[in-house]
């Protein structure tokens, strides 16, 4: 029997990435204990979700209870998921500080309306995300990503520099940004490759300045150039 404690990552020092199924984990802490806050109008329990998300996001994830029971109970019983970007799930947990922080100084403030709409407002999208997988904050850090690049003029890759590569880019060259722990990567490279395309990475790790130089803010991000460095198409 296959060992399905095995990791690729590390999930306290392999900060880049997470296991896709983590943040769902953590969701269901976060969306049950602000459901709880709302119903019983028990201002700290919202405080403790807001405090609890604020301590894994500045002191690592050996700071995130919810994340230690995955990574330590969970996961070594199911086996590691798919490898993901770790920037969007962090964003969408400083928003869940963002709102569940005024839900409770509005309770302590006697305005237990405006308490109870922002706890019920991170309850259901965290619940949402759990169940579904599909992360609101996660989807607003995208957008933003695109948004900030987009200001740089680099947002959408209108042209690679060949002087970044070497001078030379043939023809329908397949340029990725990528990471090598990224599941989500190595799967778009293997369906690229067995497509029978060129593909030129861009370790995103090892390289950050091209991908801060071309505006990327998720992996795995791909675009096919022409010999000159002009993209295009964008794949993902």
């Amino acid at each position: 029997m296959a060992d399905r404690s095995y990791r690729t990552a590390d999930p306290y020092r392999d900060l880049d990435v997470i296991d896709a199924r983590a943040p769902r984990a953590n969701q269901t802490v976060v969306g049950l204990v602000a459901l709880a806050g709302v119903i019983t109008g028990e201002w700290w329990l919202l405080a403790l979700v807001a405090a609890q998300l604020a301590l894994g996001l500045t002191m690592g994830r050996r700071w995130c209870l919810a994340c230690v029971a995955y990574f330590e109970l969970l996961q070594p019983r199911i086996g590691e998921g798919p490898l993901e970007d770790s920037r969007p799930p962090r964003f969408a947990n400083l928003m869940g500080v963002a709102v569940l922080t005024p839900a409770a100084i509005a309770y302590l403030a006697g305005l237990p309306l405006l308490g109870a709409v922002l706890g019920l407002l991170v309850a259901a999208l965290a619940l949402l995300s759990a169940a579904t997988g599909f992360c609101t904050g996660c989807q607003i850090y995208k957008l933003g990503a695109r948004v900030r690049g987009l200001g740089r003029g680099h947002g959408h890759i209108e042209r690679i520099e060949l002087s970044d590569f070497g001078d030379a880019l043939a023809p329908n060259t397949v340029v990725q940004f990528t990471h090598p722990l990224c599941s989500d990567c190595h799967r778009l490279e293997r369906e690229l490759r067995d497509e029978g395309r060129t593909v030129v990475t861009v370790d995103v790790r090892s390289q950050p300045q091209l991908a801060r130089k071309y505006g990327v803010g998720v992996v795995p991000t791909a675009v096919t150039v022409d010999g000159t460095g002009a993209v295009l198409a964008r794949l993902a």
